[in-house]
């Protein structure tokens, strides 16, 4: 079984709340022998655009693959003015490809791939993400299981704010382990439904 986490963060370096939540996810994943990759979407050229391909350059095609093999797909990704990133809405126009493949009536290539979320922020607006990202699962033929999202909405996570890797560490396993042991076992439950 394979999990991809596509990271949303806009920080290209230094320390990223997203990231280690997403690490932290990633940890429970291996917990249960599931292959997890993160793929910091900051670090990519992914062209503008709403096809698979947009020629020389882009590194979406790649990234494209590495989704298309794996079983859970999860769209990390922090709160920017009550919204996901723009590197998540990237990943989400680029595979709207996919989208007017089903129009056109194909099946769709992620049909039956399980989808999660993770949210950091330091104020509200995770409802209306898990709701934008959870339409566009739908929409694609992905399944969203009960459960599947993991927000944390802390103070120290505000873009003023600089708390330690330990500290964040600390937090989400004081906070959120339970969270992210049942958000994994239901993805798994899901695939196994299939």
């Amino acid at each position: 079984m394979k999990a991809i986490i596509l990271l949303g963060t806009l920080k290209k370096e230094g320390l990223s709340n997203t990231e280690v939540l997403s690490e932290f996810l990633a940890g429970y994943f291996k917990k249960q022998d599931i292959d997890c990759s993160i793929v910091k979407l900051v670090e990519h050229n992914i062209l503008a655009g709403t096809y698979s391909n947009m020629g020389e350059g882009d590194d979406w095609p790649a990234i494209l693959k590495q989704v298309l093999t794996a079983d859970i797909i999860v769209f990390a990704t922090p709160i920017w003015w009550n919204n996901q990133s723009s590197e998540i809405q990237r990943v989400i126009e680029r595979l709207d490809e996919i989208h007017d493949e089903i129009l056109a009536g194909k099946k769709s290539k992620l049909e039956g791939k399980v989808g999660g979320i993770v949210i950091t922020g330091d104020s509200d607006g995770a409802q209306h993400i898990i709701a934008n990202i959870s339409n566009f699962y739908n929409a694609v033929g992905m399944v969203l299981p009960p459960y599947a999202s993991l927000s944390v909405l802390w103070e120290k996570q505000s873009k003023d704010q600089k708390p330690s890797r330990e500290e964040l560490l600390k937090k989400y396993e004081e906070d959120y382990a339970s969270t992210a042991e049942t958000m994994v076992k239901q993805m798994v439950k899901y695939l196994q439904l299939k």
